[in-house]
């Protein structure tokens, strides 16, 4: 994005075009180039419309800020695909740490919150994907079944390039690969994924107030998740 960002803006109109493997937008008739100047082609006609629609909605200049899913598609094409296997390792990690795996023991209405809020979601894991996670209460870590992290390493195998950005985008966010896994599945929905990663956040709040440094933590959770699923869903 560091080539268009902040640059005056070139063209006319931006469109939807076809696309050999699928479809890509043009600008005055001239198809645009990733960053990294790659062909830029998409999976679904509804991503690229949407894609289209930010590139119209530039003024005098551009600003990437308001392009998130040409951002973020970009990023697929220009460091997923061709470092695939290590954008898959790092979105395994979260599995080893997730956030749902770590339960305070005290005090004891956040514990219950906690198991009320991010419970389901671990069984939800273990029935759809096979993956029964262990979990603890502290900040001592816990070491994952190998037979859990095997079956996660296959959902998380499984996602095209696409999905596997908007996975690993809301695993980062989030802390927690289950409620990635879960948003990409569409078994969730945004709001409620960014309650249950944002749970203890909202609790300290209740306890201690808020102030800006904590909301805006919390806003950026809340627009990345958002972003992910809308991504995501855009690409199927």
């Amino acid at each position: 994005m560091t080539r268009i960002d902040g640059a005056k803006k070139f063209y006319e109109r931006a469109e939807l075009v076809g696309h050999s493997g699928g479809f890509s937008v043009a600008l005055d008739g001239r198809g645009i180039k990733t960053p990294a100047g790659s062909d830029f082609v998409l999976p679904t006609e509804r991503l690229a419309e949407i894609v289209a629609d930010e590139w119209n909605a530039q003024s005098e200049c551009i600003d990437a800020a308001t392009m998130p899913m040409f951002r973020i598609a970009a990023t697929v094409i220009d460091r997923v695909r061709p470092n695939r296997a290590e954008v898959v390792e790092i979105t395994l990690k979260f599995g080893e740490t997730d956030l749902l795996c770590y339960r305070a023991e005290a005090p004891p209405d956040l514990a219950r919150r906690q198991a009320e809020a991010w419970q389901p979601w671990l069984e939800w894991a273990a029935r759809d994907l096979g993956a029964e996670l262990a979990v603890t209460t502290g900040i001592q870590p816990v070491k994952q079944p190998a037979a859990a992290l095997e079956a996660l390493g296959a959902a998380v195998g499984a996602l095209d390039d696409y999905q596997l950005m908007g996975v690993s985008a809301a695993a980062a966010a989030t802390g927690s690969l289950i409620l990635a896994l879960a948003l990409g599945q569409g078994a969730m929905a945004h709001e409620s994924c960014a309650e249950a990663a944002l749970l203890d956040d909202h609790y300290q709040i209740e306890r201690w107030g808020d102030d800006d440094e904590a909301g805006e933590h919390r806003r950026r959770v809340q627009g990345e998740i958002e972003e992910a699923a809308r991504f995501i869903e855009l690409c199927r």
